[in-house]
């Protein structure tokens, strides 16, 4: 009987925590973004709530951690954040916690925790990242002319540290080195950034 009343349930009971960010920024490009990110890390990046095409991306188990764990010091997103100083807008961020069939939010525009911005950042690079991705795959598919040009937009994110993720990378990557028809600097760079992606960024000589 208990297993027969435990099949019941609904599955929201056993469904894993999970974070919802969003960020609106009327005036910027794009003026709204949302990532979902699930405790195993995956997560859906979209740029408009009836987004067509979402980009799937992994973080890896430690990143997952490191993020779950924020979470977790800033009580799940029971306390505000907002900081409440007269500064610049620099757009309405929020983030969200849900488990099961419980919901709770936080909202700010500028926050003084020191955790939230931790967490932020998070979100910032994975938001950068996927919009790198977007450029990638629009010269990849439709302008080879314009293939350098996101190719070293992807290699300037990953000098500066700001990649989040990439592995869904290599198929577009593969598809420049594979591909005569692009210009050799361009499968030479996207072979490095495919090796960087799976090694890491190899240090500056000193």
């Amino acid at each position: 009987m208990r297993r027969a009343w435990l099949a019941l349930l609904p599955l929201a009971c056993w469904a894993e925590p999970r974070i919802v960010y969003s960020k609106v920024f009327q005036g910027s490009i794009p003026p709204w973004v949302q990532i979902t990110f699930e405790r195993d890390g995956k997560a859906v990046y979209k740029e408009s709530p009836d987004d067509e095409q979402p980009i799937r991306f992994d973080l890896k188990k430690e990143d997952a951690d490191a993020i779950f764990a924020l979470a977790g010091k800033l009580n799940h997103f029971k306390d505000p954040l907002e900081s409440g100083l007269k500064v610049a807008n620099m757009g309405m961020k929020t983030f969200r916690w849900e488990d099961g069939g419980q919901t709770q939010e936080a909202k700010f525009n500028y926050s003084q925790v020191d955790d939230a911005r931790l967490l932020l950042e998070w979100f910032e690079k994975m938001t950068d990242t996927q919009q790198i991705y977007i450029a990638v795959e629009r010269s990849v598919k439709y302008d080879k002319l314009g293939a350098n040009r996101a190719l070293l937009q992807l290699q300037a994110l990953m000098e500066r540290d700001r990649l989040a993720g990439g592995a869904h990378f290599f198929p577009l990557l593969e598809r420049v080195v594979k591909n005569s028809s692009f210009l050799n600097m361009d499968r030479e760079r996207a072979g490095t950034l495919i090796d960087w992606i799976k090694n890491g960024r190899p240090k500056p000589q000193q």
